[in-house]
């Protein structure tokens, strides 16, 4: 049966990543948002549900180990694994307003969650605070957005049409990605897998996979604003959101064996903004770079545990 949720999730995220895309940039197009705006919000937060989900769903059962593995290893698999494998497919450019606003605020989130990782605890105070700071990003992304380009690969499907795409598309990544996680997950464990590994792995991996299908399809259309709105929506999405809400609904601890994973994420996230600023391009040959890293990240888990 686990065998049976993998193959099924796979198809299921691929199918629905395109669908996703299709229906976000045409939505884009009929308000007048620009489509970098709504790669942040609504595909960016969209496809970190299963994030949401599955950390809430851990921390209710007792293991905040894979709640906060999973924000941290879906953070740095979002940068090394998804970015790198869409810039194989397609470079992505970087030539967009309002990225050193976004900048600030993929890396200041990275940096909190690396302060509060020294506390040893995320509180229900500290929970709102990261949801309180959502609000704020999110008012001022739209507060700052700009109307699309005239551009003709942009969906002219009218607004219940774009709408349903988005819909369908959102949930066949979350069913996939819920069915993927599941399955990969119940076989980890039936091998002896320690918790850890399957929250900064598996976990991780398998609820990135919405972010995965849809920044490749985005890449393969040319969408660079979408494609990498996704990846910074996702990781204030995951640290702000996700944690924050989690830690309104149960205390979270954070173990000090996640503290080289933390410093790994910063890095990350550090390496990513410098490369966009500096060559304002993901390249080919630093997409498979990205992959080497995350390759070698992967290793060096598999020895620490």
């Amino acid at each position: 049966m686990d065998t049976i949720f993998v193959a099924f999730g796979l198809v299921a995220v691929l199918a629905g990543g395109d669908l996703l895309v299709r229906g976000a940039v045409g939505i884009a197009r009929q308000f007048g948002v620009s489509p970098m705006v709504i790669g942040l919000t609504l595909v960016g937060f969209g496809t970190s549900a299963p994030e949401l989900v599955t950390s809430l769903s851990a921390a209710l059962a007792g293991v905040p180990d894979i709640a906060v593995g999973n924000v941290v290893g879906s953070n740095i698999a979002n940068i090394l694994l998804i970015l790198g494998v869409a810039a194989l497919i397609r470079p992505v450019s970087a030539n967009m307003p309002g990225l050193p606003r976004e900048a600030i605020w993929v890396g200041g989130s990275a940096l909190l969650l690396a302060a509060l990782s020294l506390t040893g605890q995320i509180g229900a105070v500290m929970g709102a605070g990261l949801v309180a700071g959502l609000a704020v990003y999110l008012w001022g992304a739209f507060r700052s957005s700009t109307p699309p380009d005239d551009d003709p690969s942009i969906p002219t499907d009218p607004l219940p049409g774009a709408a349903l795409r988005l819909a369908f598309g959102l949930a066949l990544t979350i069913g996939g990605a819920i069915a993927l996680v599941d399955g990969a997950t119940g076989i980890a464990r039936a091998y002896g897998v320690p918790e850890a590994v399957i929250g900064l792995t598996l976990v991780a991996i398998g609820t990135s996979l919405p972010e995965l299908a849809t920044t490749i399809m985005a890449a393969r259309r040319g969408q660079s604003d979408v494609a990498l709105g996704n990846i910074l929506g996702s990781g204030i999405f995951n640290i702000l959101g996700i944690l924050g809400t989690t830690a309104l609904v149960v205390p979270l601890s954070i173990d000090l064996s996640l503290g080289t994973d933390i410093l790994i994420m910063l890095g990350t996230t550090a390496l990513f903004l410098v490369i966009l600023f500096a060559r304002r391009q993901i390249s080919r040959p630093m997409g498979a770079a990205f992959l080497l890293l995350y390759a070698g990240y992967m290793a060096w888990l598999s020895q620490t545990f």
